[in-house]
């Protein structure tokens, strides 16, 4: 199926898994809290009291779990196969099985691969595509990508998240990323007025009307310059956890964040364990009770972030003392 396709079934795909009853969605309410002038989104999702399907396992568990990725596909959650101009990479996309917000669907590798892997031009292309179809069809959506131990990933196959949101300015961080100038717009920033280590790409005008392998190659660029500098940053903390890698990854039309990840959870003063995906890092945070809302309200969402984030070490970066990098070097930042 060709992007548009998949956006359009989407919907009804939705409701075929709801009324099934092999889709489970969860309603939930969502409520701003605004924070050095950073206004989040906390959804809260009293349900998730009763059943938590979020529970994680380490993406590289050895335990020989059952692959819900792998087939045969529950039709109920089946949309169909992706392949985009050009690719020689075929994408399986499936319903998202647990669901806070309506239409959630992933992109999942149709072999076996592992959650810990970074993704590829494919990877990056196919899930442009899916956004820009959505934008082509008046949908904003962006896509998110946890990849590692501590980057709050739910399964070990690899998969990118689709979300769909109301607001037509993106996620909240992307509002903020929209309002920076840039004196090199080629060139990775960082929104230093956020307290946590971040790293950020425009991407060019009217890109989603690019040729396929010109959109291929500047998703490339920006990835891996974004990767390097996460890097760079993992490599300055002196206290870093033992093994790969973790970060999250968001990608809307305009823009790509990684956020280089230390910690799965932040342990909130009433002694809950919050756990930070991506979507935290995009602005949205979830939790399943109001007093858990009021603790994350109380310690603060920008600490929290910081908690399971890193220090950014932006300015030795844009002063080329990164040792990883020499020609990443970041752009103006806000």
């Amino acid at each position: 199926m060709l992007p548009h396709e998949i956006i359009t079934k989407i919907p009804s795909q939705f409701n075929a898994g709801l009324e099934s009853g092999e889709l489970l969605f969860f309603p939930s309410t969502v409520h701003h809290h605004t924070e050095d002038g950073f206004q989040y989104e906390i959804r809260l999702c009293p349900a998730l009291q009763k059943k938590t399907p979020f529970a994680e396992k380490p993406v590289d568990t050895t335990d020989h779990l059952p692959d819900p990725f792998n087939p045969p596909y529950n039709p109920n959650l089946f949309v169909g196969y992706l392949r985009t101009a050009d690719s020689e990479e075929e994408y399986v996309i499936l319903m998202n099985k647990y669901s806070v917000v309506r239409d959630h669907f992933l992109i999942v590798t149709k072999e076996f691969k592992s959650q810990n892997l970074p993704l590829m031009p494919d990877d990056l292309v196919s899930a442009y595509s899916l956004i820009a179809a959505g934008d082509r069809d008046r949908q904003n959506m962006f896509a998110f990508y946890n990849c590692g131990n501590l980057s709050g990933a739910s399964q070990p196959h690899k998969h990118i998240q689709i979300i769909r949101i109301d607001d037509n300015d993106g996620p909240p961080v992307e509002k903020l990323a929209r309002s920076v100038r840039l004196e090199t717009p080629d060139k990775p920033f960082s929104l230093t007025s956020l307290p946590y280590a971040n790293h950020v790409y425009r991407l060019p005008r009217r890109f989603s009307s690019l040729p396929t392998a010109d959109i291929e190659d500047e998703l490339a660029k920006a990835f891996i310059s974004l990767l390097d500098l996460a890097i760079s940053t993992i490599r300055h903390a002196a206290d870093y956890p033992p093994g790969k890698p973790s970060y999250n990854f968001i990608l809307t039309l305009e823009h790509m964040y990684i956020i280089p990840r230390s910690e799965e959870w932040y342990m909130l003063p009433t002694g809950d364990k919050l756990s930070v995906n991506s979507l935290g890092f995009a602005g949205m945070l979830l939790v399943k009770s109001d007093a858990e809302m009021e603790a994350v309200k109380a310690e603060g969402v920008g600490k929290i972030l910081r908690g399971v984030g890193l220090e950014s070490v932006h300015d030795l970066q844009v002063a080329g003392t990164a040792l990883e990098v020499d020609d990443t070097d970041p752009g103006t930042h806000l």
